[in-house]
């Protein structure tokens, strides 16, 4: 046989072993809908708010993050309806606190409860700008699915749908209250603590974060109130780089004031 092609077939034998031995797959993956665990969260001393995501999926952070500043922060997940993100934020905007805007996406989900899709099935959390937190699981979430408040004066929750169990959100609140500084790396923290109980039992794949305050003008560019937007797509250690991102942006920044609004 060619030497070249010899070779050029080992090359590619040992890249799709390479690439199989970082992202092993479990052989029910496919089988499964998409698995997370998520914390969102409010520091009452800066004034941010915030939310973190962990998932065994390709770019988790794309439908589960939605927050806006002075309006709040949302976290949707399990049998996701990315829709539940715009909506709550509308919510929101409008003046509800979070219990009474979590009731209205659920009423407004008109989707049939049949098996695969079934609005029963959906899981997320609202934090409004004054600090009220609701978490919800549906009843035909994939197991182990559930959420967790802190405990006050604490402000965040925790929720997550096929995880290695209760421990997973035990773990990610438990971190999170006992973690000083910034609220980015108390997120991450959380995540970590999520992991370390196990986390998506499927493994690791993507991460992201979302930072914002409970006033407009704080963000770091003009017209832009987000502080921090963070994303690890694809990543046999997202949390790690994930940390990784907000220590190094946390080191960088320089003290940032709300702006005032132009008359």
């Amino acid at each position: 046989m060619n030497i070249r092609l010899i070779a050029s077939l080992a090359f590619v034998a040992t890249t799709l072993t390479a690439q199989s031995a970082r992202t092993p797959l479990a052989p029910d993956t496919l089988k499964w809908p998409t698995g997370t665990f998520s914390i969102v969260a409010m520091d009452p001393v800066t004034g941010e708010i915030g939310a973190a995501v962990q998932s065994r999926v390709f770019s988790v952070g794309n439908g589960v993050l939605w927050a806006e500043a002075g309006v709040g922060v949302v976290a949707t997940q399990a049998i996701v309806d990315v829709g539940y993100g715009p909506q709550a934020l509308a919510f929101l905007r409008q003046g509800f606190e979070a219990a009474d805007v979590m009731k209205r996406v659920l009423d407004a989900d008109t989707d049939p409860d049949t098996l695969r899709w079934s609005k029963q099935g959906r899981q997320f959390a609202v934090l409004d700008a004054k600090g009220n937190i609701v978490t919800h699981t549906g009843p035909k979430a994939t197991e182990w699915a559930g959420g967790k408040l802190c405990a006050p004066p604490h402000k965040c929750a925790a929720q997550g749908n096929i995880l290695a169990g209760s421990a997973v959100v035990d773990s990610m609140v438990a971190r999170f209250e006992r973690t000083e500084g910034p609220l980015r790396l108390r997120l991450v923290a959380a995540l970590e603590g999520g992991q370390s109980a196990g986390g998506d039992k499927r493994g690791q794949q993507s991460a992201a974060m979302i930072i914002t305050h409970v006033k407009k003008n704080c963000g770091v560019w003009l017209h832009n109130d987000i502080i921090l937007r963070l994303q690890v797509d694809d990543s046999p250690e997202p949390i790690k780089e994930l940390r990784r991102l907000a220590e190094r942006q946390e080191a960088a920044r320089l003290p940032q004031p709300c702006r005032s609004a132009k008359p």
